[in-house]
């Protein structure tokens, strides 16, 4: 090659434009800029149900895990006293825990019943106390759970919404258009594909936190199912040893 060439190379070169190179931008925001208002209304509901859920899911974290703590700070109390008043006189410090409610049904019934003293006379009605406090306290405990079980099944099917409702206008500005190419046609089905891909970052974490929350509270309804019969084995024990007359030894003394 001869420096005739190299010259003519390099002048051609800098004659030539610079190829403009095209600021980097997100496709993501540029999607959500050209959103039309069923798109944005579509990713506005999806937003504001994904807020709601994980609300619910932080909110119920944090009182399953104070149930959790106090449940066992309430087992442990119970298990070293000996009476049932020291125990409900402490009970109000475990108020998280759904065991103190159990505790303070059964304890009600059985005073009710014989005034703190002896067998009890209705053992059945304990049991029905005992099953009505848990059953109470677990439904206190699943408020709002069944909304994280609702979003999971709806927010998949809202995006899809968003997402046909934009596959149709796109195909109808085609056809208006008359200009039947992918060139014309792929930006208004990535826009509203957008919808669909939001509907399932909604889903997802919905699914996981009610899958979660669900068995937790299985383990809440087990443990206050077993509390309630431990407290009833306890009560029937404690009242076997104690006299059925606790009057008796004075009269039996006055009458020596």
């Amino acid at each position: 090659m001869t420096l005739l060439t190299l010259l003519q190379t390099a002048a051609s070169d800098l004659a030539a434009p610079a190829p403009i190179t095209p600021a980097h931008t997100s496709a993501l925001g540029d999607m959500l800029h050209n959103s039309g208002p069923v798109a944005m209304t579509v990713l506005i509901v999806l937003g504001l149900a994904s807020l709601l859920s994980w609300t619910v899911m932080i909110s119920k974290w944090r009182s399953f895990g104070a149930a959790n703590t106090q449940s066992k700070r309430f087992l442990r109390a119970f298990r070293k006293s000996g009476r049932l008043s020291e125990i409900s006189a402490v009970a109000e410090q475990f108020r998280p825990s759904p065991l103190v409610a159990v505790f303070t049904e059964i304890n009600d019934e059985y005073y009710r019943q014989t005034n703190g003293r002896g067998l009890p006379k209705n053992p059945n009605g304990l049991e029905r106390a005992a099953a009505t406090a848990s059953s109470e306290a677990l439904t206190v405990m699943e408020e709002r759970v069944t909304w994280l079980a609702t979003i999971a099944n709806i927010a998949p099917f809202i995006g899809l919404f968003g997402t046909v409702m934009g596959i149709i206008d796109a195909f109808h500005g085609l056809g208006a258009s008359g200009t039947a190419t992918l060139r014309a046609v792929a930006p208004g089905i990535s826009e509203a594909l957008i919808t669909t891909a939001a509907g399932i970052v909604v889903a997802v974490p919905a699914v996981v936190g009610y899958n979660h929350l669900t068995s937790q509270l299985r383990d809440f309804a087990a443990r206050t199912d077993d509390f309630g019969r431990e407290l009833l084995n306890a009560i029937e024990n404690a009242a076997a040893f104690q006299p059925m007359n606790p009057g008796a030894p004075e009269e039996r003394r006055r009458q020596q």
